[in-house]
């Protein structure tokens, strides 16, 4: 069983090198000791001082996202009426919205650093991946569909739109590889179902959300062609960028540097989407969500999320996988991509809260599940 000593960063999962991280606590270490012998009591009383400074400086470094996606959020409700002329702008000289090109560009960067050679080593034994993509885009939509019926039409339609999302792009094959598992499986559920969703994305959000949603966008063919264009187009760049043997190495050594990008275009879209949220709120014609709505809808997520993943778990292991494959199905099976489903729910005009939480969430929660499968014995994934 695969340990992993470093700490996840759990935005998009890039890793800090134990390396890194020995150095950094041997020097707060080599510091407080020659604190602790100063013969001054104020420089001894600076130790604290120090320690609060260090795990300030890891806390920002490690959350920057979160820390960042709740001020974008709030800013974005709050000064609705100001910021609203942001989400009409396009692309100078042309009619493309900002927005659509912040998608493709941000789906392009979080492509471009993915091996898809590990696809051919999941392939060979196709099974596993299957019965993830089964889970993410069969089960999972279907049990939210169930749960969407106890909350307000706003929020179960953005409830629906995440549920209806393909597979992470990055997080997925993080949280597996964390947890001990076959990240090949996970890498290959996460380009299967984002290549696929400009077509079952469409179909599970006609048949959920058709009597529910009105928007001018609720159409199989507007929202094929969107999905086509803004998330397979871009992802299909990048896997062809990557044959030029130089780019793919540069890509997979800047991959930090990459998830930073993509991570600042995706806080542009929560923007949006968040400008849209206030502005429903400050419309009187609208029916608004209680505390009790919100607190419904952040329980509908984390047992979506939660349920899913123990079933695909569950049904692993039925299955006689291996305890690594048993893993990445389980992962794979139940996260969901934040840029897709942002993307759908303004397009929609439905709440973005659900997906957002969605997010939020599924990086709490398999962070905690990673770590008790890593813990366990090798030969099965009980988390009790």
């Amino acid at each position: 069983m695969r340990t992993g000593t470093a700490q996840l960063v759990p935005a998009y999962g890039d890793f800090q090198s134990y390396s890194e991280r020995k150095s950094r606590d041997r020097a707060v270490d080599t510091a407080q000791a020659s604190l602790n012998n100063a013969s001054s009591p104020a420089l001894r009383g600076c130790v604290p001082l120090l320690e609060v400074q260090t795990f300030m400086k890891q806390f920002l470094i490690q959350r920057w996202f979160l820390v960042a996606l709740v001020a974008v959020l709030a800013t974005g409700i709050c000064l609705a009426g100001q910021l609203q002329p942001l989400t009409a702008f396009a692309l100078p000289g042309t009619s493309i919205p900002l927005r659509s090109a912040i998608v493709a560009t941000v789906l392009f960067l979080m492509a471009f650093p993915l091996e898809a050679s590990a696809m051919w080593q999941a392939m060979r034994r196709p099974w596993p991946p299957l019965l993830a993509v089964a889970v993410n885009f069969g089960l999972l939509p279907l049990f939210a569909w169930g749960i969407s019926f106890g909350l307000n039409a706003d929020l179960a339609g953005g409830l629906l739109v995440a549920a209806a999302t393909p597979c992470t792009l990055a997080s997925a094959s993080v949280w597996t590889r964390r947890a001990g598992g076959n990240d090949a499986v996970s890498i290959l559920v996460t380009i299967t179902t984002n290549l696929m969703c400009f077509i079952v994305t469409p179909l599970w959000l006609l048949a959920m959300t058709g009597e529910r949603v009105s928007s001018p966008e609720l159409s199989l063919e507007k929202m094929a062609l969107k999905l086509g264009l803004l998330v397979v187009l871009p992802m299909t760049a990048a896997q062809l960028f990557r044959l030029h043997k130089p780019l793919a190495i540069w890509a997979t050594r800047e991959k930090r540097m990459l998830s930073v990008l993509a991570q600042c275009g995706l806080l542009l879209m929560v923007m949006f989407g968040a400008i849209r949220t206030g502005i429903g709120f400050s419309d009187p014609t609208q029916t608004q969500s209680s505390i009790f709505d919100l607190l419904a809808m952040l329980a509908a997520v984390c047992l979506v999320h939660t349920v899913m993943l123990f079933v695909g778990v569950f049904l692993a292991k039925m299955a006689r996988f291996s305890r690594e494959d048993q893993i990445a199905v389980a992962f794979a099976g139940s996260q969901k991509t934040l840029m897709v489903g942002l993307l759908m729910a303004i397009s929609l005009q439905v709440s973005i809260l659900p997906m957002v939480t969605y997010h939020v969430s599924q990086l709490f929660i398999d962070t905690l599940i990673a770590d008790r499968f890593r813990a366990n014995a090798p030969d099965e994934p009980t988390l009790m």
